[in-house]
């Protein structure tokens, strides 16, 4: 079962979903839906995402389980592919993923990603180059993007 803990950060709310083992939650919140109960690691988790934010973290340590259908997993794990500073289309995503004809549903999986920015789909833009769909909101994906590529670590 997992506990929530909510973190005021530069998009409004981050909830984090954990278990007594690993971070089972991470987005953006709109509002603060459930108990709040920080732990050590959900502060870390936020420790992390904020490093990251601030260009001083490029990767995440915490441990995170990624529960989902087989092919939402086998996307996720494309996404975890993505190198820092770099995006792929939906349609790259989808024949990674063995599904060629399948950018849609390759959409709906990053949508149901529970752990975002750690597993990065704001690095999958639309075949034009256009920044769609993120369910952190079109600011925040072209914030991250635009942090990954000016390549910040200090």
């Amino acid at each position: 079962m997992s506990r929530y803990a909510f973190y005021d950060f530069e998009f409004g709310i981050l909830k984090i979903g954990y278990s007594e083992t690993a971070i089972t939650y991470l987005k953006r919140a709109e509002k603060i839906d459930a108990d709040n109960e920080p732990s050590a690691l959900s502060d870390r988790a936020f420790d992390e995402v904020c490093a990251y934010l601030k260009g001083t973290r490029r990767t995440f340590d915490f441990p995170y389980e990624l529960k989902g259908t087989e092919f939402q997993k086998k996307v996720w794990k494309a996404l975890l592919q993505i190198p820092y500073g770099e995006t792929r289309t939906y349609k790259q995503i989808a024949e990674e993923a063995g599904s060629p004809k399948g950018s849609r549903a390759i959409g709906m999986a990053n949508n149901k990603n529970p752990v975002t920015i750690a597993v990065p789909c704001h690095r999958v833009i639309g075949t034009d180059g256009r920044l769609v769909g993120y369910a952190g909101g079109l600011e925040m994906k072209k914030f991250l993007l635009e942090l990954e590529q000016s390549g910040k670590i200090s």
